[in-house]
């Protein structure tokens, strides 16, 4: 028997009330007492979600936790893919993180209404939360609003998502539940605990009443990601060439005569000193990240030093990564309510968020170009895919490579505090204060040690099916032998990122009456925010040259069962223990002559963010057509300070700038049952922290191709500003049941993009003093289009058992279009190319069979999503650089089953069909999965077995 349970959020308001002339009253902010509805199981829940949509002056879509601790999901990301509209772009780490909307990735977050965020690594510099940090258990509600109206906030092109915890006052009396469960990762095998405890209580006191609420979560995920991945896709002189007794070691000796005759089959280097006479600059044949990729038919030719040399395309590299982490959450709220009579309500409220993670990167790399000798007959070391100039399969001698254990500490603790106020100042007159505080910290350690060998031979072919390459050394069981490794480099790095927030925001709601204009809402928000990142100075590896077998037993770790079975690759190897290095680290450094404690941290960037708003908004109804109209003002001034951390130079700058963003929503009820809206409103999406740094961030040349990479800020960056229409209909068929389809259009001015070029940047401490950088820039526009379908449906005559039976679903199409700069070697803008948005898929869709009867609660749910641009490599290479992921696809079982009104069991199952996310490289219209696959990745399927009981 479930319980009542009172809901206050506003999209939950505007879910529960029914009546049309009661819709002419509500309002989006979070002012009005609620009805009391019962909540119980899968059905209620999809049904309060759909009321939720029908009633909401916006658009948006609602996840409703079936139970205290219970959305249908194990996180907050998972939960919303079944969202139309929302694509998930990240699975791997043992659970969904990365989260799309209608093709956006910027997304504007809130806890109970409050703009939220999480300190967090470049790029994201604490913009917003990271939901994946927040426990399901806490949750009560998740709204997506696709829409905004004037009293929410500016900022999110994608849209907004509020999460909402549970309060004091949604019950009645005591209430105690306590939700727990047992989870694994089949890959990793380990049992690891979810669990979360709620104690809530309200009495009355004198006329009016006080209740406390705690409320605190615990999980914890050990996971094991598998992949393999074939390089990038550089060029090679044929076998033709005219041995002269160049390797490539001898890149960029000025000691050499120059000499235009090559190795056989030898890598071409970009920007290659061996077309030079001593002291002339590098030779560059093309510019990193404005190309569009080498052609790939047969016969094709690269022209260096004015003669046309045929070339042939292959991978660079092959590398398998043995991942494992360890990853804790703790989290709680607390909240205190009171009400001292019927026209004032008080509530405080405390949030933490705790992320810890400890993660071991067992890499394997090996290089696939030329390094020693081909044999006699270079031609028969290669064959090509057919009418292409691609290699498919290749033998090289002599392939230089290194293991390398990479150990990952990271954790966050974000703490925010809350104090509101409402008041019923008269029967019209509604204001309502909010006052919170913010601080959000998180940390960084790395540390890593390579080894090194160069065995005999190396055979690969790039594509053995599937996507997933094979390669196989002339001596396999060498990589498990200690004694023939080199201990190499070591490599170190930190990062620590900080955040805070003050912010003040006064509402009122005042009724017109029963004219034309219904309500007139009005506010003003001030919001003091601050980032702070800190890394430390660059320098040069320390070398070690030791052999393997000396080190300390424990510092070996040796792997098996990799990549369980899904290709013909090495299995297993040695390599340094990335969980020794995290518990010794000061020791390993004292073997490298290094001092203890690590790098040491400086201050790169501070900046402040004073966000000053102000709204008015009136919704107004003319018999059955119902309207809101707003305007929302902003101002806002970000003072900046940079740090050059090799050179300790100071800089500062200083923005200001302010918008007049108007909303409308126009809303007609065709029939009781049919609505159809309209939606026009215009957001902002302010660039990241530390995407106004203008110094660099920098990485030697750590694979050999002449240079190293770089990134850097630019403090003049401006919000992109979107134009946004939305057209919605809405058809109530029958109870519990609905089917809808909104078309909608995005029109984005001033989106941030990368722009390359090729720097001289000295005394570095690297490796080479010559970088490819990268700073972003407002130089693109972009639009982005699309349509959502929608249903829910609950027969009402089906029979028996199968009463109970419903089937939930969406289908999203997208057609997206942005302009992307092209640059020459200064960075200058010589014209432009058109792109799709990142991270888009033009197909997405979602089904749902749930089933809720006789205290059994089921749901069978299918993700998919077309293939989608996912990123540009590091732009250090020719051929080519836009990387594409292949559809993707969940098949995931819920059931839960209540023993009694106290007592209810569950079993979670994710990835039943066992995905393998991958990736292929593709440029204009060529390129593919065939020829030029790249990443793949396991995806392993977990299962939970859970209790929750409630008094």
């Amino acid at each position: 028997m479930a319980k009542l349970v009172r809901i206050r959020s506003a999209s939950a308001m505007a879910a529960l009330s029914l009546s049309m002339s009661a819709l002419a009253q509500q309002t989006t902010t979070a002012q009005t007492e609620l009805e009391e509805v019962i909540v119980s199981g899968v059905r209620e829940s999809l049904v309060q979600g759909l009321e939720n949509k029908r009633n909401s002056t916006q658009v948006v879509e609602s996840i409703v936790a079936e139970d205290i601790g219970k959305l249908p999901d194990n996180n907050v990301v998972e939960a919303l893919q079944r969202i139309s509209g929302v694509q998930i772009t990240d699975r791997g780490g043992g659970e969904a993180e990365g989260i799309v909307i209608r093709g956006l990735n910027d997304v504007q977050t809130t806890w109970n209404g409050r703009n939220v965020f999480t300190a967090a690594p470049p790029p994201a510099s604490a913009r917003a939360v990271a939901l994946q940090d927040i426990p399901a258990n806490l949750i009560g509600k998740i709204d997506v609003y696709k829409t905004r109206a004037a009293d929410q906030l500016e900022t999110g092109l994608a849209g907004q998502i509020d999460v909402t915890t549970r309060r004091p006052f949604d019950f009645d009396d005591l209430e105690i539940s306590l939700n727990a469960r047992a989870t694994t990762q089949e890959q990793r095998d380990e049992i690891d605990p979810n669990a979360s405890l709620l104690i809530a209580n309200t009495w009355d006191v004198g006329e009016g009443k006080f209740g406390v609420m705690a409320n605190a979560s615990y999980s914890r995920v050990r996971y094991r990601d598998q992949s393999v991945t074939a390089g990038a896709m550089v060029p090679f002189l044929t076998e033709r060439a005219q041995p002269n007794g160049f390797g490539a070691a001898d890149a960029c000796d000025h000691t050499r005569p120059y000499n235009p005759n090559w190795v056989p089959l030898e890598r071409i280097f970009n920007g290659d000193c061996r077309l030079m006479h001593p002291g002339d600059d590098p030779v560059q044949f093309w510019q990193p990240g404005t190309d569009a990729g080498l052609a790939t038919t047969p016969g094709s030719t690269i022209t260096m030093n004015g003669t046309p040399y045929e070339y042939l395309l292959s991978r660079d590299a092959l590398f398998a990564s043995d991942f494992q982490g360890d990853r804790e959450r703790p989290a709680a709220t607390v909240a205190l309510q009171w009400a001292p009579n019927d026209s004032s309500e008080y509530t405080f409220e405390a949030f933490y968020q705790g992320y810890r993670e400890e993660m071991f990167n067992n890499l394997h790399f090996t290089f696939a170009d030329w390094w020693g000798t081909l044999g006699p007959n270079p031609a028969s070391t290669y064959t090509l895919y057919p009418g292409t100039n691609i290699m498919k399969t290749r033998t090289v001698g002599a392939p230089f490579g290194f293991n390398s254990g990479d150990a990952t500490k990271q954790d966050t603790d974000t703490f925010v505090y809350a104090l509101n106020g409402k008041w019923q100042v008269t029967d019209r007159f509604k204001l309502s204060a909010d006052l919170s505080l913010q601080d959000s910290e998180f940390n960084t350690r790395f540390i890593a040690v390579r080894t090194e060998r160069v065995p005999g031979s190396i055979t690969i072919d790039f594509n053995s099916g599937n996507g997933v390459p094979s390669w196989h050394f002339n001596n396999d069981a060498e990589m498990l032998d200690p004694n023939v490794w080199t201990v190499g480099a070591l490599f170190q790095n930190r990062g620590r990122q900080e955040g805070g927030a003050q912010t003040l925001q006064l509402d009122g709601d005042y009724e017109l009456g029963d004219g034309v204009f219904r309500l007139l809402s009005f506010g003003v928000r001030y919001d003091d925010r601050s980032a702070e990142s800190y890394s430390p100075k660059p320098k040069p590896e320390p070398f070690l040259g030791r052999n393997m077998s000396t080190l300390p037993s424990g510092m070996i770790y040796t792997n098996s069962g990799f990549f369980d079975g899904e290709g013909d690759i090495p299995t297993a190897w040695a390599v340094v223990n990335g969980y020794y290095l995290n518990d010794h680290a000061d020791e390993v450094r004292a073997l490298y002559g290094e001092p203890a404690g690590g790098p040491v941290l400086k201050r790169a960037f501070e900046v402040k963010e004073r966000t000053a708003s102000a709204y008015i908004q009136t919704d107004l109804q003319v018999g059955k057509l119902q309207g809101q109209f707003g305007l929302r003002y902003v101002t806002i001034d970000t003072p900046m300070q940079f740090t050059d951390v090799i050179t300790d130079v100071r800089t500062s700058a200083k923005k200001s700038d302010s918008d007049l963003l108007p909303s409308m929503t126009l809303r007609y009820a065709v029939t009781d049952d049919f609505n159809v809206r309209f939606n026009y409103g215009e957001t902002l999406r302010r660039p990241n922290f530390f995407d106004l740094n203008s110094n660099f961030s920098l990485t030697g040349d750590l694979t050999q191709v002449g240079y190293g990479s770089g990134s850097g800020g630019n403090p003049d960056l401006e919000a992109a500003k979107a134009k946004n229409y939305d057209l919605t209909a809405e058809w109530y068929f029958a109870t519990d049941s609905a089917v809808y389809a909104t078309l909608f259009r995005r029109d984005i001015d001033g989106l941030v993009v990368p722009l390359t070029r090729r720097v001289t940047i000295p005394n570095t401490g690297l490796n080479t003093s010559t970088f490819v950088v990268t700073q972003p820039v407002n130089a693109s526009d972009g639009k982005l289009e699309g349509l959502e379908l929608g249903f829910v449906y609950f027969p009402d005559y089906l029979p028996g058992v199968l009463k109970g039976l419903g089937v939930t679903g969406s289908f999203t199409k997208l057609d997206s279009e942005q302009t992307i700069p092209l640059t020459n070697s200064a960075g200058e803008i010589i014209g432009t190319e058109k792109s799709e948005f990142f991270g888009v898929s033009d197909t997405s869709y979602n089904i749902t069979l749930a089933y809720d009867r006789a205290g059994i609660g089921a749901r069978l749910s299918y993700v998919w999503r077309d293939d989608f641009k996912n990123n540009n490599e590091a732009r250090l290479f020719a051929n080519p650089i836009g990387i594409w992921r292949h559809s993707e696809a969940s098949l995931d079982l819920q059931l839960s089953y209540d023993v009694n009104e106290n007592l209810a069991i569950s079993f979670d199952a994710v990835n039943l069909t066992e995905e393998m996310q991958q990736s292929y490289y593709a440029f204009g219209s060529a390129g593919g999965p065939t020829t030029d696959n790249f990443g793949n990745l396991l995806l392993s399927r977990s299962y939970a077995i859970g209790v929750r009981w409630r008094l």
